[in-house]
């Protein structure tokens, strides 16, 4: 018998006269009440409760025994409230991996409201791209893009991003709008490479029943992804970027999508990743907290336009080493 469930669910009964009364308090059923009440009842040898059509009676051994219980249950209510403030206070450094730019454009905009919240915990924000034991060592919490395989961490999505095909008002007044996905091999494409070394030049979509793959070429191909938008802010050409992560160009009207109407086949969701024993870490499980609502909150936020997701599929290509996506067999 849970002994202390016991007697929180005796006063509330006492407080109720009535088992009902009790459960609708406690929002548990009468059943568990009852039950619980009894075996009480039974372990102390005495009757706590005369029961009737009416409701319930507290006996005189009742009466005692609830001035008896009041101490304690006030003891035990002080005593979470204090721990639960200390939690609240919780103190350390809470060490995080995230990609540059995923660090940058969604988790720095939202962290001074964290450390509002949590004025002593200290963010250590670590530039990582993949789930690897050398870049994983020492980290706590790792929020990342794309479909990470790591065994020993519990992973979560928490976003799903969609993938737009973009570029300056200067470059699509210049070269003009595609209508089709085909339409952007006559484009100039700003590639970029993955730490895989793979250059992600095969753009998929599909509208409906239709599919349309483009191998996308052009003169400008780099692996830091501030690399290509800087380029494409430029309007030097077109790039691919995740949605979540060019909202200020976007509203500004810097960075213009194209092909709305398509979506963009493999676009990566954001994962949440940690380890299962330092969930119950106060300064941890509150990272974690705020960057699930973060990032629900971004999703929440899109444009009208902005907000089928696209599919999450893994592509065939992904983690495979080749030098260009497009080469790599379906």
């Amino acid at each position: 018998m849970d002994k202390l469930r016991a007697l929180q669910y005796f006063v509330a009964a006492a407080q109720a006269g009535s088992f009902s009364g009790a459960a609708r308090r406690l929002d548990v059923s009468v059943p568990a009440i009852a039950r619980l009440v009894t075996a009480l009842e039974r372990s102390l040898a005495i009757a706590l409760f005369e029961r009737s059509a009416q409701g319930l009676t507290l006996t005189g051994d009742g009466n005692r025994y609830l001035a008896a219980c009041m101490p304690v249950l006030t003891q035990v209510s002080t005593l979470d409230e204090t721990v639960s403030a200390a939690a609240a206070r919780s103190t350390g450094t809470v060490v995080v991996g995230a990609p540059p730019y995923l660090a940058q454009h969604c988790i720095l905009p939202g962290l001074p409201a964290f450390h509002g919240e949590h004025p002593n915990i200290q963010v250590d924000l670590r530039s990582v791209d993949r789930v690897s034991p050398g870049e994983v060592a020492g980290l706590e919490v790792l929020v990342l893009y794309g479909w990470p395989e790591h065994g020993g961490m519990v992973q979560r999505r928490i976003a799903q991003t969609r993938s737009l095909i973009c570029a300056s008002p200067d470059y699509w007044a210049r070269m003009g709008v595609p209508v089709r996905p085909r339409d952007l091999e006559r484009h100039v494409g700003l590639l970029f490479r993955d730490q895989e070394g793979t250059v992600l030049d095969l753009w998929e979509y599909e509208r409906g029943s239709e599919k349309e793959a483009v191998t996308v070429s052009g003169w400008l191909i780099a692996s830091h992804r501030d690399v290509i938008l800087d380029a494409a802010l430029a309007g030097l050409g077109v790039a691919r970027f995740t949605d979540l992560s060019i909202r200020p160009w976007l509203r500004s009207g810097a960075l213009v999508p194209v092909l709305l109407d398509w979506t963009t086949r493999h676009s990566p969701p954001v994962n949440l990743l940690y380890r299962a024993s330092q969930r119950r870490t106060p300064r941890v499980r509150a990272f974690i907290d705020f960057v699930t609502d973060l990032f629900r909150e971004l999703e929440a936020e899109r444009e009208p336009r902005l907000r089928e997701a696209a599919a999450a599929e893994r592509p065939h290509w992904y983690r495979r080493r080749r030098q260009r996506a497009s080469t790599s067999a379906g």
